[in-house]
């Protein structure tokens, strides 16, 4: 735990409480709710600052959470005060009032206020354009204005509801509304959902011209199909997961975790895949 240390009558100096996702539990000062099941396909979660788990886990203290890469394009509507905001190696300062759109092609860290207070919901890769027709593609390595993706009415018929229930049904509703009148199966997004799903099923283990092979097409094709929907050739969101799922393993079990089951040679290897997927050296 780290404090703010007064320096003078209004001045402090603050040591950060650092949080980071999947070495620690970020989702513990958050209140979630999964969507309704139409939308579960396309909306991961919503979610909404607790103020209690806040102070329960950081105190009266500035803090940090720590992101990796998913590709899950995530609004935050910002209830409270302003905050930092790191994307890559840029950082964004996002004032009091001000909502945005992030679509986490990069590590994302933001630097919060006792007082923070966001509301915010996380889409699967593609999904803006499945029901928004909004192509994240696009939006890389940017803090996007999230006036420029939603109507200024919804966003404020959001945030003048007093309570996240009835904010998340705000929002859910538009949503809806918008998926039905978008029915039309997206044949891009629905072959790079099957692909991302056969890549699974094959422990992780298949390389690109393996994928072709498995769904019956060819490199040119899928990798086209995979920069439309989610802006990323498929070697490099595989890679993600891969990272992403043999890191989560290694946090949960240091003593069961074995490189080679997630397609890494020994662990010297593993080890410096996840120095350049998290920026941070792990502990041996």
């Amino acid at each position: 735990m780290y404090r703010a240390l007064q320096q003078g009558e209004d001045d402090f100096l603050y040591i950060y409480f650092r949080m980071t996702e999947i070495f620690d539990n970020i989702r513990s000062i958050y209140h979630f709710s999964v969507p309704c099941e139409e939308l579960l396909p396309y909306v991961e979660f919503f979610s909404e600052s607790s103020a209690v788990a806040t102070y329960t886990h950081t105190g009266n203290t500035s803090f940090t959470v720590k992101m990796f890469p998913s590709y899950t394009p995530t609004f935050w509507f910002n209830l409270g005060v302003a905050y930092e905001l790191g994307v890559g190696k840029d950082r964004y300062h996002i004032p009091a009032g001000r909502d945005v759109l992030v679509v986490r092609n990069s590590t994302v860290e933001r630097f919060n206020h006792p007082a923070d207070h966001l509301f915010s919901v996380k889409f699967f890769p593609g999904a803006l354009e499945t029901i928004l027709g909004v192509d994240q593609s696009g939006m890389t390595d940017r803090v996007v204005d999230l006036h420029e993706i939603l109507p200024a009415t919804l966003i404020r018929q959001v945030k003048a509801q007093r309570h996240f229930e009835q904010r998340m049904k705000v929002l859910q509703d538009f949503l809806l509304m918008q998926l039905q009148t978008k029915k039309k199966r997206d044949h891009y997004l629905h072959f790079v959902q099957q692909t991302i799903a056969e890549y699974e099923a094959g422990n992780l283990q298949y390389n690109v011209g393996e994928m072709c092979a498995q769904m019956f097409t060819t490199s040119k094709t899928i990798s086209r199909y995979f920069d439309r929907v989610i802006g990323v050739t498929p070697k490099n969101y595989f890679s993600v997961v891969r990272a992403r799922t043999a890191l989560t393993a290694f946090v949960a079990n240091r003593q069961l975790f074995i490189p080679d089951k997630f397609g890494y040679y020994d662990m010297s290897h593993f080890y410096r895949e996840m120095v350049k997927f998290t920026g941070q050296r792990m502990e041996k």
